[in-house]
């Protein structure tokens, strides 16, 4: 049941996984994605890639067109991109300043930590996902206002302007969007809403679908700033609807909104300066503790993909994950001891109890002892400029279409990222992950995610911009595109079409992308008492990515598991 909850949001994607990226480039037998000398944008939609290049080549920076390009996917990538959700950017000045941004949602006021459980005590089905008690207090606006004050060179109506006219003349459907995103959501939406959404006929591919109420929301707020989402019309609308729907947001919860900056998880990995997203993340600490935890083993000795390969990542995921589950929530209400965490000691002895006999069992490892003592479909996308300033971002309304809620005469879906929460401890969330207190449900708080946007240096400069949406998988997707380039020496094109697997303590599977590997590799680690999942339809992240090459071109990667596009020029 836990792993069909898993993989139900990656179902129909399997007809993309052998795809190849659109006119990949092949040098020296090698596969490369799109090549370019002076700014590259790689997102989930063609579109958007193309709204941010064209920020660049006007002579915008990458924060600029991380604002356009976030605001072009809100249109032409609603199940994911959005303003009704949140997200996390982890940036690198080209002088080489780091830091991060978290827009994550908070919960509600009125939210409290036994909120989707019955009088027995036992969860309620789809409370905390389905409609409006699944919404939290939206991060996205303030977010692209807090990254413009701080760092926009171009006027913000500038930026906000793509976004608005995209919407007005509308967006062709592709057939991945009308037959899976639209398709296996379309009844949900309408149950959701007590009105006649602009969706309730469905998609249809190649035709061009217009979004007159959302051009008109985004240009309220082009014209009155950031207090129009979060004090102004825009925000009653959001607050009345929820609560006719049964909701608990206030005027008080938007109005009280704010982002924050953070300092990314910094660690090195041989020649590498890793910075990723810190709690209430848990990617950057995760990524950190598998690959402090299998670099003493020199992974890249072992052929990619096969027999050991798999087992030692496996093992140091399943320790990662049983601690993110114990240990991690959101720093503003709870200590976590995130320098025990990823201390060598520490993960020397997580790692002790190994054995390349035979598999551990899940239910014998749990978190790891200190004394004194978190979509599936989210959204990533990668830019670097000119200048050498990048920026990887990743932002989400949970699952598809988050809540389902269709703001009425506002033109956007609202988050169910309360489902993030350990709505009870010790129980999954929708991808499997289970949680403890740390993580339980508060006012105000932030929950857990799984977000890891990364950005990696190599001997100082800038070498890589990494990030996926996937839930669970997120993780292990970005850990293994960097290991494909630095222990494979892959391209950027080739690490992130290879097939992946995944490993998150519970439950005790290893998910495997469906013929992407050899059946004598999984059947060797199933004697070994591994339990290797090979269903149909199972895809592991979809990784967007540029890679900085030694003469400074810059390699796009985008996924070929969907529409990704790079553009650079």
């Amino acid at each position: 049941m836990i792993t069909k909850k898993i993989l139900s949001w990656s179902a129909a994607l399997l007809l993309l996984v052998v795809a190849a990226c659109s006119v990949p480039k092949t040098t020296m037998g090698k596969q490369k994605g799109v090549l370019a000398k002076h700014g590259m944008v790689v997102s989930a939609k063609e579109e958007a890639s193309k709204i941010g290049l064209a920020i660049l080549k006007k002579g915008g920076n990458a924060f600029d067109a991380m604002i356009a390009t976030e605001l072009a996917l809100a249109v032409a990538y609603p199940n994911a991109g959005n303003i009704g959700g949140g997200g996390f950017m982890v940036y690198r000045l080209a002088n080489g300043e780091k830091g991060a941004l978290d827009y994550r949602e908070k919960a509600p006021g009125k939210a409290h930590r036994d909120m989707y459980l019955d009088a027995q005590g036992n969860v309620i089905q789809d409370k905390s996902t389905l409609g409006a008690l699944a919404v939290g207090v939206p991060g996205t606006i303030d977010g692209l206002f807090e990254v413009h004050k701080k760092f926009g060179s171009l006027p913000i109506a500038e930026l906000f302007q793509p976004a608005i006219d995209l919407a007005r003349n509308g967006v062709v459907i592709t057939p991945l969007q009308a037959d899976f995103y639209m398709g296996k959501n379309l009844a949900e939406i309408k149950k959701a809403n007590n009105y006649k959404t602009p969706f309730d006929n469905g998609w249809k591919a190649g035709e061009r679908f217009k979004y007159e109420q959302l051009a008109q929301t985004l240009e309220r707020i082009r014209d009155n700033g950031r207090a129009e989402f979060y004090e102004g019309e825009t925000a009653k609308r959001i607050v009345d609807y929820v609560q006719e729907l049964g909701g608990i947001l206030t005027r008080e919860d938007l109005k009280n909104y704010h982002s924050q900056w953070r300092t990314p998880v910094t660690f090195n990995y041989k020649n590498y300066t890793i910075s990723s997203m810190p709690l209430p993340s848990s990617g950057g600490l995760c990524i950190a503790q598998i690959l402090k935890s299998v670099e003493p083993y020199k992974i890249g000795q072992y052929p990619h993909n096969g027999e050991q390969y798999v087992q030692l990542l496996v093992e140091a995921e399943r320790r990662a994950y049983a601690d993110r589950a114990y240990y991690l929530g959101d720093p503003d209400f709870v200590k976590v001891p995130t320098e025990t965490l990823l201390s060598e000691k520490y993960l020397k002895d997580r790692m002790s109890s190994f054995t390349w006999e035979k598999a551990s069992k899940s239910s014998e490892v749990g978190h790891g002892q200190i004394p004194g003592y978190e979509s599936d479909e989210t959204t990533h996308y990668s830019i670097v400029d000119s200048k050498g300033n990048a920026v990887a971002v990743t932002t989400t309304l949970n699952t598809n279409y988050g809540s389902k809620v269709y703001v009425k005469d506002g033109g956007f879906f609202l988050n169910n990222q309360m489902d993030d929460f350990s709505i009870k401890p010790g129980v999954p969330n929708s991808y499997g992950l289970v949680g403890s207190e740390k993580n339980a449900i508060a006012p105000g708080k932030r929950m857990l995610s799984s977000m890891s946007p990364t950005i990696v240096e190599e001997n100082g400069k800038l070498r890589m911009v990494i990030g996926t949406p996937g839930g669970s998988t997120i993780i292990t997707s970005v850990l293994q595109c960097m290991l494909n380039v630095f222990e494979y020496g892959m391209t950027m094109q080739e690490s992130v079409s290879k097939p992946r697997f995944h490993h998150q303590w519970l439950p005790d599977d290893v998910m495997f992308e469906p013929k992407g590997f050899d059946p004598a590799v999984i059947g060797k680690l199933r004697a070994k008492g591994y339990l290797p999942k090979e269903e149909n339809f199972v895809i592991i992240g979809r990784v967007d990515a540029i890679l900085v090459d030694k003469d400074g071109t810059l390699e796009g990667g985008a996924d070929p598991r969907g529409d990704d596009v790079a553009e650079g020029f």
